[in-house]
């Protein structure tokens, strides 16, 4: 499984391959399955129909490493955009950025601009929303961690804007630490980019032992966290967890992709927990595809499946 992992993340990092599969029709309509169209348009629409299903959302629009200041800006654009509908059409949904699309690469200053500027707008919604900062490579951890705490801690942002933590890395449990302290909210992850192994688990089951370690001090710190996971197992050790320690269902959620384990999905939201589907759209959807196979080298058989199916 370890070297299905690294083999995918291989991919998810080609540019030849990427090309080719964006352009082609049966990496789009394998990709349909995993993710929500290409426009504003087909992910409000897929939220809308997540929504009914007694589930939140949490909407990324797909991108990474912008170039220049114009498509960061565009990129930011497109975001007050669907905050802007989330709360005309009065969704259960929120939002998910990267800050390198956001242009941390070009201009720091720039991303902090673009990123308060939407995190503003979300604390003045009515009702109150909510910005992900999703988190990228190890090259980027800090300097994420750092933005997170900066925009926090900017009068009337508290509560809407979070943090993601992946167990795979060596110094989650600091981290994590770091943001508890400040009433940070997190999503934690198993991880899916490659990480040498002096600052990352290498093997499954050490990250998934670290996962279940950082689940628990999560539970039990009284806010409001994401547990993005489809390990059934791990899920299971968090409800038993919960009814254990006495903490409510709705004290946390439970987050899974789009288009993985839609029967668990269902299932957990009408046991009563709570459940939020990260619904990608755009075009750029190789990289993240790639990165989920990695995740769940199992998925590849579901893909293989489908490509069959009319």
């Amino acid at each position: 499984m370890d070297v299905l992992r690294a083999f995918f993340i291989s991919l998810s990092e080609s540019r030849s391959l990427r090309a080719l599969a964006e352009r082609s029709s049966i990496g789009q309509r394998v990709s349909a399955r995993f993710v929500a169209g290409t426009q504003v348009a087909d992910v409000l629409q897929a939220t809308s129909a997540v929504n009914q299903r007694g589930m939140g959302v949490s909407i990324d629009n797909l991108g990474e490493n912008v170039t220049n200041a114009e498509e960061a800006r565009e990129s930011a654009q497109l975001y007050h955009q669907l905050l802007d509908e989330i709360s005309a059409r009065k969704l259960n949904a929120n939002i998910s950025l990267k800050l390198t699309h956001m242009g941390l690469d070009v201009d720091e200053n720039l991303a902090c601009e673009l990123v308060s500027g939407l995190v503003a707008k979300a604390a003045s919604s009515n009702p109150r929303n909510f910005v992900r900062v999703d988190m990228e490579g190890s090259a980027y951890t800090q300097r994420t961690l750092d933005f997170v705490h900066k925009l926090h801690r900017i009068p009337g942002n508290q509560e809407c804007v979070g943090a993601v933590i992946q167990s795979y890395m060596r110094r989650a449990e600091s981290d994590i630490d770091a943001l508890l302290s400040e009433g940070i909210r997190i999503r934690l992850c198993k991880g899916a980019y490659k990480e040498p192994p002096e600052i990352a688990f290498q093997a499954k089951s050490e990250v998934d032992a670290n996962y279940v370690k950082l689940m628990k001090i999560l539970m039990k710190s009284g806010i409001y966290h994401g547990l993005a996971t489809h390990d059934e197992k791990i899920i299971n050790h968090a409800k038993a967890f919960a009814t254990r320690e006495n903490i409510p269902h709705d004290a946390f959620e439970f987050q899974m992709l789009y288009g993985i384990r839609r029967d668990l999905q269902r299932r957990l939201a009408k046991d009563g927990w709570r459940m939020r589907v990260y619904i990608p759209f755009g075009t750029e959807w190789y990289p993240y595809f790639m990165r989920r196979l990695a995740e769940r080298p199992a998925n590849v058989l579901f893909v293989a499946r489908n490509l069959l199916r009319r």
